[in-house]
């Protein structure tokens, strides 16, 4: 598995020097030679590779890959383009349309949003077809929260968005003099829990201006 050749793969290069990230490659290696895996090898990072340390100024933190073909992009949340959307991104568009109008279009794909410093961060990138959650505690939350603690050391604030409890155990490594933004999952299990309503959208830029940066254009 190859980082990015960005100031992400010099960040993270020391974390693949140490013993559990070799074990994760060889697992994922033997992954990819005997089961279909999402999202393509060579997407694994596609996060990382599209919003780089420097630019990074919002993360989403989701849990593993859409384990459905042509679903997964590297992205969290975000699907191909063209593919239907699941239920979680469907609602996240819904918020999206009721919270700063924007209209639901029907593609599902975020990498407009990534390109603008909106890092979508999966805390396990691989997954088997079929089968949600397969490559859990195999190293991949150790490599991604990782990357969420060198985002935290950054003295500029970064706002995180945490939906649902996964996401917000995930506190405990975020400093305090960050912006910490969350509520219930998206999905159709937990939304009507404070999903709905909750105007994630316009409060990111609401926070960004008042850092000042520029907003981030939500449409996709």
């Amino acid at each position: 598995m190859r980082l990015p050749n960005n100031h992400w793969g010099k960040i993270l290069q020391s974390e693949c020097s140490k013993p559990y990230f070799d074990q994760l490659s060889q697992f994922i290696e033997l992954e990819y030679e005997k089961h279909i895996i999402y999202p393509t090898n060579n997407q694994i990072f596609y996060a990382l590779q599209l919003t780089d340390y420097d630019q990074t100024k919002v993360v989403i933190l989701g849990q593993d890959p859409y384990h459905g073909e042509g679903q997964a992009e590297g992205l969290a949340f975000s699907v191909g383009n063209h593919m239907p959307l699941p239920p979680s991104l469907r609602n996240i568009m819904k918020e999206r349309s009721s919270d700063i109008g924007i209209s639901e279009s029907g593609n599902g794909s975020l990498v407009e949003w990534a390109k603008q410093g909106v890092l979508l961060l999966n805390t396990v990138l691989t997954v088997r077809a079929g089968e949600a959650n397969s490559h859990q505690h195999k190293g991949w939350e150790l490599f991604t929260d990782a990357i969420i603690s060198k985002l935290s050391s950054k003295e500029e604030p970064i706002i995180f968005v945490l939906w649902g409890k996964p996401a917000q155990q995930k506190k405990q490594l975020i400093a305090p003099h960050h912006i910490i933004i969350e509520s219930v999952h998206p999905s159709p299990l937990a939304a009507y829990r404070g999903f709905w309503g909750s105007k994630p959208f316009s409060k990111i830029n609401e926070h960004l201006i008042a850092l000042g940066h520029s907003p981030i254009d939500w449409n996709n």
